[in-house]
C-alpha cells in the first residue's frame, strides 16, 4: 500500500489507460526509496502524461509543450538536493522536445525522464506521433503514417547516455523496480514506458505487448555496459520486444561540473553584494 506518495483517485484519463499503471509504479518506486514528497519534484510539459504531477503527491512545475527538460535541468542547478523527475509523453518529449532531449544527454544532468509512449498524441484526439508505427491511420495521416519511426532508446545510446532503459504499464512490478534503478544513477536516466492508449491507439494494446514483451535482464550473459549490444537489441521491435536496462555507464555529470552550485539550494547560498555593487557601477550613468 502506497502511503507517503498516494495517488489521486480521480483524474482526466480514459479508464484502463496505461498511465495509471505508471504513476501507480512510481509513487510505489518512491515510497520503495524512503523519500518524502517534500524531496521530490515532478516537471511536466503538455499532454495526458503532463498530468501525472497533479495525480501524485510531491512538488510541482508545470511548463511548456516540449520545454520539460530544460525546465527540469534549471531545477536541478537551483536545488540539488532535489529527486527531478521529468514527466511527459512521445509527442511532447520527441517532437517538440527533440533537440532538448539530446541536449540533456549530452549534459549528463542528474535527473530522471520518465516517457509515457503511447505512439499518439493523446491530449489532442489520437494525431500520429513521432513513435508511430509505419502504417498506422490516424486523424492526420488517413492513408497511414509514412515516417520511419523515432528510436528514443537507439538515439540515446548513439549519444552515450548514461541510462536507458525501457519498461511496461502494464507489468507496475518491473516499472517500479526499473524507476528506482533510474532514480539511484547518477546522471541523466531515460525510462522510456510502453503505454497503452486504449482510446486512440488500437494497435499497440496491452495485448499486444503483452504478447511480445521480454526482459532483457532475465537474459543470459547480457552485459548493460555494451554499448553495441544495447543498440543492436533497440531496435528489435515487432515479434520480440525487450524491456529492461539496455545500457548503462559512469560518465562526467553536469553536477560534476557544476558541484560548488549544487552544493547547496541557491536560496540558502550567501549573496556577493560586491558582485552586485560593481555591476551596478559599471552601467552607472553619470
Amino acid at each position: 500500500m502506497v502511503k507517503r506518495f498516494e495517488v489521486c483517485k480521480e483524474t482526466a484519463w480514459c479508464p484502463g489507460c496505461g498511465n495509471f499503471g505508471i504513476v501507480r509504479a512510481l509513487a510505489t518506486a518512491l515510497d520503495g526509496l524512503g523519500l518524502k514528497p517534500s524531496e521530490v519534484l515532478f516537471v511536466s510539459g503538455i499532454g495526458q502524461a503532463g498530468k501525472l504531477p497533479h495525480y501524485i503527491r510531491g512538488n510541482v512545475l508545470n511548463t511548456l509543450h516540449g520545454r520539460t527538460l530544460p525546465t527540469a535541468t534549471g531545477a536541478k542547478l537551483a536545488n540539488g538536493d532535489l529527486t527531478v523527475i521529468a514527466v511527459g509523453g512521445d509527442g511532447d518529449g520527441y517532437a517538440e522536445g527533440g533537440n532538448h532531449f539530446l541536449h540533456a544527454i549530452r549534459r549528463n544532468v542528474n535527473i530522471t525522464y520518465i516517457v509515457h509512449d503511447n505512439q499518439v498524441f493523446g491530449l489532442t484526439k489520437g494525431q500520429a506521433s513521432p513513435r508511430s508505427d509505419r502504417g498506422m491511420i490516424t486523424g492526420t495521416t488517413p492513408l497511414g503514417v509514412y515516417n520511419e519511426p523515432f528510436n528514443p532508446l537507439a538515439t540515446a545510446i548513439t549519444l552515450n547516455a548514461s541510462f536507458v532503459a525501457r519498461s511496461y504499464a502494464g507489468d507496475q512490478e518491473h516499472l517500479a523496480r526499473t524507476i528506482q534503478a533510474a532514480i539511484r544513477h547518477q546522471g541523466f536516466a531515460l525510462v522510456d514506458v510502453l503505454q497503452p492508449c486504449v482510446t486512440f491507439n488500437k494497435i499497440n494494446t496491452y495485448q499486444y505487448f503483452r504478447e511480445r514483451v521480454y526482459d532483457l535482464d532475465q537474459e543470459e550473459g547480457y552485459d548493460r555496459t555494451d554499448r553495441q549490444a544495447a543498440w543492436a537489441r533497440s531496435w528489435e521491435w515487432g515479434d520480440r520486444i525487450p524491456i529492461g536496462i539496455f545500457y548503462q555507464v559512469q560518465r562526467p555529470t553536469l553536477d560534476d561540473h557544476y558541484g560548488d552550485i549544487l552544493a547547496r539550494p541557491l536560496v540558502k547560498q550567501e549573496l556577493d553584494k560586491g558582485v552586485v555593487e560593481e555591476l551596478l557601477e559599471e552601467f552607472r550613468i553619470g
